[in-house]
C-alpha cells in the first residue's frame, strides 16, 4: 500500500505537532513562547499557530497556559506553597495574567481553590482527582457564586 506525498507530508505535520505538544509537557515551567517552539521545529510561529489550532483546536499559547494551570492545580491541592509560589514554578512571570488566566479556565480564583476547593479531593485517588478537576479549556468554566455565610 503507497500512500500520496500529501499523505506522507500530512503525517509528517502531525508528527512534528505532537513533538511541540510533547516539548510543551516536558518544559511547561520553562519561558516558552510560540517563535522558540516554532524554532524547535525549523518552521515559522504563523504555520505553527495555524497548523496545531487545525489539529489540536486551540492555539499553542492556549494549550501552554492550560498545561500551567493544570500543573497549578495539583501544587495548589497540596497546599503546602502561596499562590505567588506556584505562579513562579508553573513558569508564569507575571501573577495577574496567572490569576486571570486561572480564574478563566477554573472558575474561581487560585487563592479560593487553594483554600477550600482543593481539599475536597482528600481520600478520592490521585488519578481520579487528576480528571475531576481538569480545567475546562475556552473560558467555558461556570462562574462561582460567593458563597454568604
Amino acid at each position: 500500500m503507497t500512500s500520496s506525498p500529501t499523505e506522507k507530508q500530512r503525517l509528517g505535520d502531525l508528527a512534528l505537532l505532537r513533538r511541540v505538544r510533547d516539548r510543551i509537557d516536558r518544559e511547561y515551567a520553562q519561558p516558552l513562547d510560540v517563535e522558540a517552539l516554532a524554532r524547535g521545529v525549523n518552521v515559522s510561529a504563523g504555520h505553527l499557530s495555524r497548523q496545531f489550532r487545525l489539529a489540536y483546536g486551540e492555539s499553542p499559547y492556549s494549550f501552554l497556559m492550560t498545561r500551567r494551570i493544570e500543573r497549578a492545580m495539583a501544587l495548589l491541592r497540596r497546599g503546602d506553597l502561596s499562590v505567588t509560589e506556584v505562579c513562579f514554578a508553573v513558569g508564569c512571570s507575571s501573577l495577574g495574567t496567572f490569576s486571570t488566566r486561572f480564574t478563566e479556565l477554573v472558575g474561581m480564583p487560585p487563592s479560593v481553590y487553594r483554600n477550600g476547593v482543593a481539599h475536597g479531593d482528600v481520600g478520592m485517588p490521585p488519578c481520579v482527582a487528576k480528571q475531576v478537576s481538569r480545567p475546562i479549556r475556552n473560558r467555558e468554566a461556570p462562574a462561582v457564586a460567593p458563597q454568604i455565610v
